[in-house]
């Protein structure tokens, strides 16, 4: 779905402020009420806003050891099945089929690194999961992320902007 750059800065702010509501929205954008509030609406409505909800940092609740772990799943019986599984596991806080080596990629946190091995272990026990292979990330260089692409696209559409290249003259 374009964007344009009205969208991208409400999305940035929604980002920066996720309190501030549309009336201070449209304040600080210069836009009226009815256009932020039916931007938000058509960008909800679109997928572009998966939610307003606040991030958790899972270090702070004591779960200071991440590990991305690829699983090998038997063939029978297909990767939902064991997803709807992992699901159930709360320290599984992320899940992707994937392709190469492996078919299923999992961010997993833990307390400690023995409490890694705990969770592990109840990953390989999920039906469905035949082996397991884990790292552990010692840091954290770039967290996940989508205000550059947002920049981008509604960079892309500015006006005076053609949508491939530098600006139009």
């Amino acid at each position: 779905m374009p964007i344009d750059e009205l969208d991208g800065r409400l999305i940035e702010m929604f980002a920066a402020e996720p309190r501030v509501g549309v009336l201070e929205a449209s304040r600080r954008l210069g836009v009226a009420r009815g256009t932020v509030q039916a931007r938000l609406d058509r960008l909800s409505r679109d997928g572009v806003i998966a939610g307003f909800g606040p991030e958790i940092d899972p270090a702070a609740l004591g779960y200071g050891v991440t590990a991305f772990v690829t699983l090998q799943l038997r063939q029978a019986g297909g990767h939902d099945p064991v997803a709807r599984r992992l699901a159930q596991v709360p320290e599984v806080i992320e899940a992707h089929t994937i392709t190469g080596p492996g078919d299923m990629l999992c961010r997993i946190v833990a307390r400690s690194n023995a409490d890694l091995q705990r969770v592990i272990d109840v990953v390989v026990d999920v039906a469905g999961v035949e082996r397991a292979s884990s790292v552990i990330s010692l840091a954290t260089q770039i967290p996940y992320r989508t205000l550059p692409l947002v920049r981008a696209e509604a960079g892309r559409r500015a006006p005076g902007r053609n949508g491939d290249g530098p600006p139009s003259r």
